[in-house]
């Protein structure tokens, strides 16, 4: 038997989980009809099958109608779930893994005018900031129907034959009781801490006499609102210590803060350039303080954190659930003695930014989850060795080079640059964001042992490609900055990347336009307010950095209202004028018959990239299929076999931002479901 702390077996109750490693409830948002159906299912077989102990389901699965999901969250409520949950924890339990589902009622932090219209609830009228409903204050008999409700959907888990369930109490209704900030009834559930917690006991009694003791059951809450006027942590050991002594649970899943603003949201869940596990100490303490079975997770990206987690005694179990999407392997690449193959998640936290717009969540670097039914995380080796080309050295000609190589390919890649990583390398030079340059570091150390030729400070022409002798051409030459977009004064504005690189000085005046509303308008933005210039961001949304989104946006909105940045929106840059040794900026709006001045001494502007694309128009007429791409067969996941130039000596195709302005999910998506069938 291994050493290693985390390949140890723990046993929770009559349960042995195989190691300390489980993925912690979440919700990818990939339910059809509430259900979880065949992506679902791949998604969590995935990672069974490669050693994960447990895998918890469904982040906030609704027990009532009246919890509407706000992102396609499982519908606990329907008995049609019981089949579907069914097929899942069979297939899981038969790669050795076990299997929990998290279940809640969101109480006031979903929205009225989802589902069927029905008023959210909560133990009192305060709305929730983030979801911006009123809720109606809870009578008896919601309270009543609602534990019935939790009962049922329990029943309805234990029947689906799963190892057990956690409720949830953080941000959703169970602690919207517990919390004296949410909770302003006056009758036996409200007032004392004992009178908030009788609506969880309730339901914990409520499962154990509906569904005995063996099916296991726990609790994932915050032991600290950290705000004012909420409850502290002695509160949280407290309410800790009376979970225990209940014997209704069977382990604690310890956060710490709110999640009612983005700003909460975040420091639960903190993303890049914010300090790993920030709750792991916390969760230690209440570990110690009960004496009870204990589990956590909060940006635990790595495995020497995970390692030391367990190996201090901190908890029993470790969640590494944003790591397992950009690496659905990493348990068994812990047990091969290959923990330098495994993909590091970036804290880019893509996966969690769209699901809270609306989306279903992917990793930024790993564009195979979340569609196990069609994209391989193991790169199958190809029939025949064959030579592939290409062309630039950032994320997505990486990730082309790194799926020919596993093929067996014969690889060879040419760079500008005198090292790889195009735009990240860009992005990376902020320190806030520095972990972003893992993307590079893992593809170019996969590459560099397989074998793949990098040729860099090499500006790749077509005799240099031709000399190749190449069967595949991949372009992924990226883009350069678009800044003419104004009717005037073009020529008197730099671009964000000027200012990310250094290439241009910083103004003490300066006006930013983001027309693109990603990264790079914020991260100048930042660099530029940080000299102590006046910085105002100009952008003719209605909202800005629309593309950054909600949770990454909270630390630059934190860096740069510090600063005193000032944001304005709908207005949108016309032109640029020289005014002395100072520059008039025009503004007009969308909306029609007005404009405004500013004057300033330095313009930026932010309007995404267009296509670096010579070269692979000089290369069009000499491939086999003139570029073309057949999408059918692209989308239907079979390789390419576009032929509308026998003449032509390889096939060509272009990626990522030399095709347009896109981002690095979709450079390496493109790389991905191409390259996997050359």
């Amino acid at each position: 038997m291994s050493d290693d702390p985390l390949l140890q077996p723990y046993r929770l109750k009559h349960l042995t989980l195989r190691n300390r490693i489980m993925i912690t409830s979440h919700e990818p948002a990939y339910p059809e009809d509430g259900m979880p159906k065949d992506r679902y299912r791949a998604y969590h077989v995935e990672r069974a099958r490669a050693g994960v102990a447990l895998t918890m389901t469904a982040g906030s699965a609704a027990v009532s109608r009246d919890s509407p999901p706000v992102f396609n969250n499982i519908l606990a409520w329907k008995d049609e779930v019981v089949g579907w949950m069914k097929r899942l924890t069979d297939e899981c339990h038969d790669h050795g893994t076990a299997v929990m589902i998290q279940l809640t009622h969101l109480g006031r932090r979903t929205r009225w005018d989802k589902a069927d219209w029905l008023p959210v609830v909560s133990p009192s009228h305060e709305r929730e900031a983030a979801h911006r409903s009123f809720p109606k204050k809870m009578e008896d008999w919601d309270i009543q129907r609602i534990i019935t409700d939790y009962v049922d959907a329990a029943e309805r888990m234990k029947a689906a034959g799963l190892d057990g369930l956690e409720l949830q109490a953080y941000g959703h209704l169970m602690d919207q009781f517990w919390s004296p900030l949410t909770n302003d009834l006056e009758d036996e559930y409200g007032g004392s801490l004992d009178n908030r917690l009788r609506f969880t006991f309730d339901i914990l009694r409520g499962i154990r006499e509906r569904c005995g003791p063996d099916f296991l059951v726990g609790l994932r809450y915050t032991g600290d609102e950290c705000l004012p006027g909420g409850f502290g942590a002695d509160d949280g050991i407290t309410i800790s210590q009376k979970l225990k002594d209940s014997g209704l649970v069977d382990f604690l899943n310890v956060v710490r803060g709110h999640i009612d603003t983005d700003a909460g949201l975040t420091d639960v869940i903190p993303v890049q350039g914010m300090r790993n596990a920030p709750h792991l100490e916390f969760a230690g303490r209440i570990r110690k303080a009960t004496e009870f079975p204990t589990f956590h997770a909060a940006k635990i990206p790595d495995v020497a954190t995970a390692r030391h987690a367990i190996a201090a005694g901190l908890v029993d179990m470790v969640g590494m659930t944003r790591a397992h999407m950009a690496d659905p392997h990493l348990v068994r690449k812990i047990v091969e003695g290959r923990e330098d193959d495994i993909r590091p998640c970036v804290g880019a936290n893509y996966c969690l930014d769209r699901i809270y717009q609306g989306g279903l969540a992917f990793c930024l670097h790993n564009a195979a989850t979340g569609r196990e039914e069609t994209m391989p995380h193991d790169i199958p080796a190809a029939s025949e060795p064959r030579r592939v080309t290409v062309v630039g050295a950032g994320p997505g000609g990486l990730e082309a080079a790194r799926i020919a190589a596993e093929r067996g390919h014969a690889v060879t890649v040419f760079e500008a640059a005198d090292q790889s990583g195009g735009q990240i390398r860009l992005t990376a030079r902020q320190e806030r964001r520095r972990e972003m340059i893992s993307i590079v570091a893992w593809r170019m150390a996969m590459c560099q042992k397989r074998g793949v030729t990098f040729r860099f400070n090499a500006f790749a022409e077509v005799d240099d490609v031709l000399a190749t002798r190449p069967d595949a051409v991949i372009i992924a030459t990226g883009g350069l900055p678009h800044t003419e977009v104004l009717g005037a004064g073009n020529d008197l504005v730099c671009s964000a990347w000027d200012i990310l690189s250094g290439d241009v000085k910083p103004g003490q005046d300066v006006l930013i336009f983001d027309d693109a509303g990603d990264h790079a308008g914020l991260q100048a933005a930042d660099i530029i307010a940080a000299t102590g210039a006046r910085v105002e961001i100009v952008t003719p949304d209605r909202s800005f950095a629309p593309e950054v989104m909600a949770m990454n946006l909270v630390p630059y909105m934190r860096s740069l209202q510090a600063r005193d940045v000032t944001f304005t929106v709908t207005w949108r840059l016309l032109s640029v004028a020289r005014e002395g040794n100072r520059l008039r900026a025009t503004l007009g709006s969308d909306y029609g018959g007005m404009t405004r001045d500013r004057l300033v001494d330095q313009v930026v502007v932010n309007h995404g990239t267009r296509p670096l694309d010579d070269l692979y128009f000089d290369l069009k007429p000499l491939s086999r299929n003139l570029g073309r791409l057949d999408h059918d067969a692209l989308l239907a996941g079979l390789p390419q076999w576009v032929d509308d130039n026998p003449e032509g000596r390889f096939q060509l195709f272009r990626i990522g931002d030399a095709v347009a302005a896109r981002n690095t999910h979709a450079a390496i998506y493109d790389a991905l479901r191409l390259v996997k069938d050359i």
